[in-house]
Order: C-alpha cells, then sequence, then structure tokens
C-alpha cells in the first residue's frame, strides 16, 4: 500500500526526506507498505523552496505557500497520512512561553481541520517538549482532547510520547513531543519504538565526530561556507576547551562576558566530539550557533545539517540565516524515517521491539473530564 501524505507547516522537508527513505515490505505476502508526498503547505518562501526542490521536483504546485489561515483546506487533495509539525514557537522552554495566549500556539486547529475533513488513516503532529507545561499543562489536554475526538469515524487512538533522537541513532541530543494518531475504526495501536542506541543498548549513540568527520565534508559542498569572525571572537573561543562554553572559569577575567542574571548554557559552547551534540536550534544571538570542539569557529550551517542527518546532497535554499532557521527547525530525518517505519509496520501486522509511551492517553483524558466535572 502507498500512502498518500500531506503536511502542513512542512518546513525544509525533514519528515518528507524521512518519509521517502521509508519501505516496509510484508515477510509473506511481499505487500509494499510507503508514503509518498501528495501536498504540502509553509508560509516560509525560503522552506518552500528547499522542500520543492528536494521532495517535489516535479510537482511545485503541490507545495501551497502562505498563511494556513488563508488556505482552503477542503480543496486539497484527499490523503491516507497527515503530518505536521504545528509551530512550537509559543510552546518553547526559550522565550515567553505564552502558550495557547501566544500567536504560534493556537495554529495546531488547522491541523484538526485537516483531519475533520480528509479523514486521514493515520496522522503525526510534532511539536518541543515545553508543550507539555504550556497554560500549566491545559494546552496539551486540550490538544491530546480535540485530536482523539476528530474526523468522522471515532475519533483517533493517540500514543504521544516524549522522544530523544540520540536514542534513535541521530547524533544530537534533541528531545520533541511526537503524537501518533491512528482511526479508532481500524482497530490498531502504534507503539513506540523500543530505543536502539545508548547504554546498554544494541549500538552506543552516535556522536558529533562520527557525524561530521567520519566522512569528511568537501569544501565545496553546497550550505558549508565557513563562518567569519572577529579576532576577540578567535581568541576567546581558544580559551574554551571542548565541550565547555563563555562560562568555562579558565577564560581570561578581562574576557569574560559581562552579563547579568541567567547565563544560557549554549552561550559559546563548543561540541564534545565524543558524545552526540547539543540541540540544534534555529535562532538565536551572538554565541548560540554551536561552535566546533577544536577549531575556534562556529559550525557551517551544513555540518548542523549533517548532526540533523540530513544528506550532503539535501540542498537548502535561501540566505544564510534562512538556511540556519530552516535546520534547526527541522525534523531530523532518520527520526522521521523511525516513526514512520514503525507506522508503516503497524498497518502491515509486523511486530517491533517496543516501549510504554511516556503519557497514557486514557488516564490523561480521563483525569481531565472529572476535573471539568468537578468544576461544573
Amino acid at each position: 500500500m502507498k500512502f498518500k501524505k500531506g503536511e502542513l507547516f512542512n518546513g525544509p522537508g525533514g519528515f518528507a526526506w524521512g518519509a521517502k527513505q521509508v519501505k516496509v515490505i510484508h515477510p509473506v505476502t511481499n505487500e509494499e507498505f510507503s508514503i509518498e508526498h501528495t501536498w504540502s503547505n509553509d508560509y516560509c518562501e525560503s522552506a518552500c523552496d528547499t522542500y520543492t526542490y528536494n521532495i517535489c521536483p516535479d510537482r511545485p504546485e503541490t507545495v501551497h505557500r502562505g498563511d494556513v489561515r488563508n488556505l482552503n483546506i477542503n480543496t486539497l487533495e484527499n490523503i491516507d497520512g497527515f503530518i505536521y509539525g504545528f509551530p512550537c514557537n509559543d510552546f518553547s522552554q526559550v522565550g515567553e512561553k505564552k502558550g495557547f495566549d501566544g500567536t504560534f500556539g493556537p495554529l495546531y486547529s488547522y491541523g484538526i481541520q485537516v483531519m475533520n475533513h480528509h479523514n486521514p488513516l493515520w496522522f503525526i503532529a510534532e511539536n518541543v517538549g515545553g508543550l507539555q507545561s504550556a497554560n500549566e499543562g491545559k494546552a496539551f489536554i486540550k490538544i491530546l482532547t480535540d485530536m482523539s475526538e476528530a474526523g468522522n469515524f471515532g475519533g483517533y487512538r493517540l500514543t504521544p510520547h516524549l522522544y530523544n533522537f540520540a536514542d534513535y541513532g541521530v547524533p544530537q541530543s534533541r528531545q520533541r513531543i511526537l503524537i501518533v494518531g491512528i482511526r479508532r475504526d481500524l482497530n490498531m495501536e502504534f507503539k513506540v519504538p523500543a530505543p536502539t542506541h545508548g547504554p546498554g543498548r544494541e549500538f552506543s549513540y552516535k556522536t558529533s565526530f562520527e557525524a561530521l568527520m567520519n566522512d569528511p565534508i568537501f569544501k565545496d559542498t553546497p550550505n558549508h561556507d565557513m563562518p567569519v569572525h572577529n579576532a576577540r571572537v578567535i581568541q576567546f573561543l581558544k580559551h574554551i576547551p571542548e565541550g565547555q562554553n563563555a562560562w568555562y572559569e579558565g577564560i581570561p577575567e578581562e574576557m569574560r562576558l559581562k552579563v547579568k542574571g541567567a547565563k544560557m548554557s549554549q552561550i559559546y559552547r563548543r561540541l564534545d566530539r565524543s558524545t552526540p551534540s547539543y540541540t540544534v536550534t534555529g535562532s538565536g544571538g551572538g554565541g548560540t550557533s554551536m561552535y566546533h570542539w577544536e577549531e575556534p569557529r562556529a559550525l557551517t550551517n551544513r555540518e548542523r545539517a549533517r548532526l540533523q542527518t540530513f544528506p550532503d546532497n539535501f540542498l537548502f535554499k535561501g540566505t544564510k540565516e534562512k538556511v540556519r532557521q530552516q535546520v534547526g527547525m527541522a525534523v531530523p530525518p532518520e527520526g522521521a524515517k523511525m516513526v514512520l517505519e514503525a507506522i508503516m509496520r503497524t498497518f502491515a501486522g509486523i511486530e517491533y521491539d517496543s516501549v510504554a509511551p511516556k503519557w497514557n492517553i486514557d488516564d490523561m483524558l480521563r483525569k481531565s473530564q472529572l476535573e471539568e466535572l468537578v468544576l461544573i
């Protein structure tokens, strides 16, 4: 079966690239389970250019550019699967944490509209870990409730879980909430794939050194322009050891940053080559670009893309800053592939190793309903 996929907030195509790599073959019937692009939407022109170039160069009209609030969902082609990483700005642990009170928080509801109209067989919703605590936890419950009740076939059976993609072979510690839903009328349950990497598991964590140096990046590789720093920044970085940051006590007093209040650990933080990198981000001021463990410089966008598991032939479009945003906001393709393969195995009826989800959805929704009754 080939599942027709739609996406909202498609970004540069991390999920879509992962989906292109998925192919599950039933061991008895030889039936193939895979995913094909049908349509997508994003408001960022550069991200849409990147997505079109890498995912659907022969069908550029299927990438709908513009604000999702102006998208006519009812006219989109029917789909079997749906993916949306709704904007995380208002749920992130970094920033004002406005949740539903922000501009971006309510945009998840457009995914609900897609499910209500198109009734996909399955969906994935992705967001940052801060979603669980936004609006004192009420936003998470509201979102889960709306998702579980969406569509016209009895709703969706949800499996929400907090994944660290490093546990699945991504050379980066990156925690994200993924909510997988399968239509209730199908009588299937998605199970969280068991981690494969880390202490006591089949494989060791993939390190930043492995990601960047096992297959060195050629100088003329796209998106690999070396950053230019002033002399002060270069000297400052020379005093920071591998794995340390701007607050390292060995930095000469006259060179230390004069910062009051909270000190972010990511400022001028060098990678530790023996571990997965810290989280690749898409924005931030001075000193937040991620820094090489040895050379006195920030990482290039291609190096950051490597940490996100994008292959070198995946070309990002736009200015260096736009590319930085795209790389940092994307879902790692290898992480996406892991979850999508598990969904395909679920539909194929193929067992796989699994672990309990972080949240028991039935208990969460039941507790929420009881709290509402008490308030009434």
